[in-house]
């Protein structure tokens, strides 16, 4: 039996908290890429129940429609011997739990008797519990932890999360008959958090499908896991939304769906009416820590791309292009003359990167990869990181309002992190002047040499609602170098009589570069 207490991590979000579907542990422990697209790579065994069916179960139809709530009876009983309950064992050191260096020494329960910073003073495991100044410790000891997953394949491969395992030391399967397995890690990959494990036994395992079709909004889940250690249970809901960024990473793609899912449900299965994996349950939006009928799900084609790779290399190869990106904002498409807000804006390319080998320049931006338009940064991201390393692709820029075209070959990515380049403030209000004093950057001591230092902002000043500061340097302003003020105010002007209500000002900003579409009624 595992003794199980919650373990997540919450951070809050606009006024509600996220917790990842973390495990249940005694105490708390635990540029541009993504997937590499790849075939699959499980195919039906004949020997092998695959747990599948064609058509809705239970409905009843009215003049060959369907009427009222589906039964998922018949879903259920082909698809629950399949996914499995996954417990994990984890190695945790010492913790200082009170004594003369806790924090809080008001938790001690012995505070004030003899014993207080030692409760096995006098015992031979005194040694185990008490550092040199008298605090109290937990020993190293191990924890146990538990999610769920589901077969993919008669031999035993099992698709999890990657935070149910990624500190494990041990791992075992609990099936649906009650059988134990121990499992091991195949491979992990945390940018997507899913993972496989593998069980190895003299016998098939019934395994479920990932589905090739994309779940429509509205369209019935049910949901299947370990959620607070209850094995086996099942819940339904819908499709509520597809495509969700909750700020996990670059390669945020989720569904979200509402059927009721809770912790201990991470890496189960949510499955469309004819019993294919449509998605793995991650992550929960909860003010409370249980579910509130906000779920995430990975959809079924990130995990398609992702575990063939884990089975032949326990990692995941991605693109690189090599380039620090932020979104085009409706200001900065104005700025540079482009008619919508897609694509995403270049704010300097990666020393020795395929991008900086491709002539790719501070100021492109990026509208489409091999034919397919780029909506946003966090698409470019998932387009390249989907093409292999070593492939030629032809992306498609505009640069100084002109479209061109850019073929260029794909890096892989290593330790490289995606950069994204936001400004605080998103909403701009219109004022009558701008707000800045301005000097040339080699006048101003650590300035540098390049550039138009700001050297004073106005509270009130347009300047200051955009984010700039005192200390930030002015490196172009409308597509140019700067080095005097006039050359700011020149290019205010530019803009202005060329019919824009912006132009676009390259900051540097402590250590990083960003883009600001700067208002030029404000010049």
């Amino acid at each position: 039996m595992f003794e199980q207490k919650e373990k997540a991590k919450a951070s809050e979000r606009t006024g509600v908290w996220h917790h990842k579907l973390r495990k249940y542990l005694f105490s708390g422990v635990p540029a541009v890429a993504l997937i590499a697209a790849a075939p699959a790579i499980y195919t039906a065994n004949a020997d092998a129940p695959v747990l599948q069916q064609n058509e809705a179960p239970g409905s009843s139809t009215l003049n060959g429609k369907a009427i009222g709530l589906p039964d998922f009876t018949q879903l259920v009983q082909h698809v629950k011997p399949a996914v499995v309950s996954v417990r994990v064992k984890e190695q945790v050191s010492a913790q200082m739990m009170s004594g003369e260096d806790s924090e809080d020494n008001s938790v001690n329960p012995f505070k004030g008797m003899p014993f207080e910073n030692n409760p096995f003073k006098g015992t031979p495991f005194e040694k185990f519990f008490h550092d040199r100044k008298g605090g109290q410790f937990n020993a190293p000891h191990q924890v146990e932890a538990q999610g769920s997953g589901f077969f993919i394949s008669a031999d035993g491969y099992i698709v999890t999360n990657n935070h149910v395992v990624d500190s494990a030391s041990e791992v075992e399967v609990v099936t649906g008959d009650g059988q134990t397995y121990a499992a091991k890690v195949v491979g992990t990959d945390k940018q997507t958090d899913l993972a496989l494990i593998k069980v190895d036994a003299d016998k098939k395992f019934p395994f479920v499908t990932l589905s090739k079709d994309k779940p429509q909004i509205g369209q019935w889940v049910v949901a299947m896991g370990n959620p607070f250690g209850l094995g086996g249970t099942v819940t339904a809901g819908i499709v509520s939304a597809e495509g969700r960024d909750i700020g996990e990473g670059p390669y945020d793609n989720f569904l979200q769906i509402d059927a009721p899912i809770n912790r201990g449900n991470s890496g189960g299965p949510a499955f469309n009416l004819k019993g294919e994996v449509v998605g793995v349950n991650t992550a929960i939006f909860s003010p409370s820590g249980g579910s509130v009928g906000i779920a995430f799900a990975i959809p079924a084609t990130t995990v398609e791309g992702v575990i063939p790779q884990l089975q032949k290399q326990g990692h995941v190869t991605r693109g690189w292009l090599g380039v620090q990106i932020q979104p085009v904002t409706k200001d900065i498409a104005d700025s540079l003359g482009l008619k919508s807000n897609e694509g995403a804006l270049i704010t300097e390319p990666q020393p020795d990167s395929p991008a900086t080998q491709a002539g790719l320049k501070s100021g492109d931006v990026i509208t489409a990869v091999n034919g397919e338009n780029v909506k946003d940064a966090r698409a470019l991201a998932q387009k390249i990181a989907a093409i292999p390393p070593g492939t030629e692709a032809a992306l498609s820029i505009v640069r100084d309002s002109q479209p061109e075209k850019v073929t260029l070959k794909i890096g892989r990515m290593q330790d490289q992190t995606l950069k994204h380049a936001s400004l605080e403030r998103k909403d701009r209000a219109q004022v009558d002047k701008l707000g800045l004093e301005l000097a040339p950057a080699d006048d101003v001591e650590g300035a540098g040499s390049k550039g138009v230092a700001i050297v004073g902002v106005e509270p009130s000043g347009e300047a200051a609602s955009l984010g700039m500061a005192p200390g930030d340097v002015i490196l172009k302003a409308g597509g140019k170098n700067v080095s005097t003020p006039p050359d700011v105010k020149n290019a205010l002007e530019e803009a202005r009589a060329a019919g824009r209500k912006h132009t676009l000002v390259l900051l540097r900003h402590g250590k990083n570069e960003i883009y600001v579409a700067v208002p030029v009624s404000a010049g």
